[in-house]
């Protein structure tokens, strides 16, 4: 049965990941059948990552009122409607409407499933699980490019996502009973635990919390910074050919995926805070390499570090939420920590944009290594004042 939930989580991440990149991919297509300016896809994407924000800062509410399970299972049907909505959209405000929904869901899911991990399995599961939301944001576009080739609408991506999403719902309310019959958590073998109400003051108030908060943050401003302004920046910078930096740039991701498979199998042996300390001391080795003066090349290097710096940190630093901060509390904290990801990734990468545009786009490596190393303070911060807690 264990190996059952653990297969549908999987398949989980993977229906979560596939609508990441449906709308950058689809979008050429979207503004032109809709006739809105192509500015507008900035619109949707604020209107799912506030609602995810939002979903992901109540989620410890709803699970504790709920349960995990039914929370799971709903909000995975919320999604499935939203992106089924996507497929019937004609206009532009149809899809601004559905977007709140699509949010919500994925905020709720998000929180609910990463903690269900990190106290239920060890480190492994959790690396799989990001390799699995990693496979399904990289196939998304291919499923859009190859619908939109065949001759099919931009709509045909979203319905056969959707559909998908419609079988993981089907999925999780048929298993609802084998949520409360799985094994207790991995730090509670001997005697169960019950989940107290702390409120969200009370866990910004425990030892850590507000460091590791901090971290998550600078964690999502370099991850979607570095993804998204790669390709501008060796063009620009660097003197590379659209064509090669948009390659080079697919490598990147390329890199967070495969290093998360690769991940699950040390992750146990190593242990969570040695696999973050790994993973920042790549990043700060890929930040400097894009640093350096010199060819496209050492560029295409110290993304591929950055990359692989990327891969072990955010899995990791969910793991041992319930380790440091207790079994009891680690809802209402990942709840948060989930929250402040999505405001980084949303916010960071803009804000670079807006130094590129003002100042020059060459301050993008020192953009991310001041992240970089702020993330490794905040890290070790947390380390010190979890330690002295105890």
């Amino acid at each position: 049965m264990v190996g059952i939930m653990l297969g549908i989580i999987y398949l989980a991440f993977v229906s979560m990941g596939l609508p990441d990149g449906l709308l950058g991919a689809g979008w050429p297509t979207m503004y032109q059948a809709l006739e809105v300016p192509v500015s507008y896809a900035g619109i949707i994407t604020v209107l799912i990552c506030s609602s995810t924000v939002a979903s992901g800062f109540f989620s410890d509410l709803l699970i504790r009122r709920f349960g995990t399970g039914r929370v799971v299972a709903f909000c995975t049907l919320l999604t499935a409607v939203a992106l089924l909505g996507f497929a019937h959209a004609t206009a532009f405000w149809q899809l601004c409407v559905l977007a709140v929904p699509y949010g919500l869901g994925g905020g709720s899911i998000d929180a609910a499933l990463n903690n269900y991990v990190a106290t239920k399995f060890k480190s492994r599961h959790m690396n799989f699980i990001h390799f699995f939301w990693g496979l399904g944001a990289a196939i998304g576009p291919y499923v859009m490019s190859g619908l939109l080739t065949g001759g099919q609408t931009w709509q045909g991506g979203y319905r056969l996502v959707g559909l998908v999403q419609t079988g993981m719902t089907i999925a999780f309310f048929a298993t609802l009973p084998w949520w409360k019959k799985n094994p207790l958590p991995r730090q509670e073998k001997d005697k169960e635990k019950t989940q107290s109400r702390v409120t969200k003051k009370q866990a910004l108030g425990l030892p850590g919390v507000k460091a590791v908060l901090i971290a998550f943050i600078c964690y999502c401003a370099v991850e979607n910074t570095a993804g998204l302004w790669a390709a501008s920046y060796m063009t620009l910078q660097k003197g590379v050919t659209a064509e090669a930096a948009a390659q080079w740039t697919s490598y990147f991701y390329i890199g967070i995926t495969a290093g998360r498979f690769v991940c699950a199998f040390v992750s146990d042996r190593l242990g969570d805070r040695h696999m973050v300390r790994i993973g920042q001391g790549l990043l700060l080795s890929g930040g400097v390499l894009m640093l350096l003066p010199g060819s496209g090349l050492m560029c295409f290097l110290g993304l591929m570090l950055i990359g692989l710096g990327c891969a072990p940190i955010f899995p990791a630093l969910l793991h041992e939420t319930p380790e440091n901060f207790g079994v009891e509390n680690s809802q209402t904290i990942m709840g948060l920590q989930m929250a402040v990801a999505y405001t980084g990734a949303s916010l960071m990468p803009p804000l670079f944009g807006v130094i590129a545009e003002r100042v020059s786009i060459a301050w993008y490596p020192v953009y991310m290594l001041l992240f970089m190393a702020l993330m490794v303070i905040m890290s070790e911060r947390m380390n010190r004042q979890v330690k002295r807690g105890r």
